[in-house]
């Protein structure tokens, strides 16, 4: 028992073993207790978190989640994979963010764990870190930046406020309608982004020359993106 939960850090986050034979309850518990204990080594600190030892389903993987964040200060940005692929664009995106994410006093930042699913609408001031998917026909709006760390199938609008300099970023990019400030992506198909991206490639979208560009996320790209 008292190993069943055994957290390891990383430079860019925490694996966190699970024992397998705990009944799962057991297991949020001994998480909970895992993370308090820990709470000052870890501080505050932005983290991607894997788990190992044992398999969960999504719901189980929100719940250990929750459990972390309600007894620590630890922001959980993302929760890595096995596939090694997903997890290098995980790691693109989380670097992504850490670079451009408005840190600023006050609270700028929100983030939204969970898909968006049925239609819904999520509008925020400053920007917004979503951990799920946008799914077709729900629509995300912000006054500042989106990072999507999953796949964006509905509609996304950035930089509302008119301030130019925003973007929008996520694992998957397959939007119905894409918005930056004043600039629309027209094209003659209406479900689709023309410009088809290699499943599970992060990619960002950013205004250009007075039209929305989108690209694979890389270390040079964002060197030399004006934001």
């Amino acid at each position: 028992m008292k190993n069943s939960v055994i957290i390891k850090s990383y430079r860019d986050g925490i694996a966190v073993y699970l024992d397998e034979t705990l009944a799962f309850e057991t297991l949020i518990c001994d998480v909970r207790d895992k993370f308090r204990e820990s709470s000052r080594f870890f501080g505050d600190m932005k983290v991607a978190v894997s788990f190992e030892g044992r398999q969960l389903s999504g719901a189980e993987e929100n719940r250990l989640v929750d459990a972390i964040t309600s007894s620590s200060s630890l922001h959980v940005v993302c929760v890595v994979g096995k596939d090694r692929e997903k997890e290098s664009q995980l790691k693109q995106s989380f670097e992504a963010f850490e670079r451009y994410f408005p840190k600023a006093e006050g609270g700028d930042g929100k983030f939204y764990r969970g898909n968006l699913t049925g239609g819904q609408i999520l509008e925020t001031e400053g920007s917004i870190v979503i951990i799920g998917n946008v799914e077709a026909g729900c629509s995300v709006i912000s006054t500042k930046d989106i990072i999507v760390l999953g796949a964006l199938y509905g509609s996304a609008y950035a930089g509302g406020s008119g301030v130019n300099g925003h973007f929008i970023a996520a694992l998957e990019m397959a939007p119905q309608k894409l918005k930056i400030g004043d600039f629309k992506y027209k094209s003659k198909e209406k479900t689709h982004w023309p410009f088809k991206a290699k499943k599970g490639q992060a990619q960002i979208a950013w205004v250009k020359d007075n039209q929305i560009q989108m690209q694979a996320i890389t270390n040079e790209l964002l060197n030399e993106l004006p934001l």
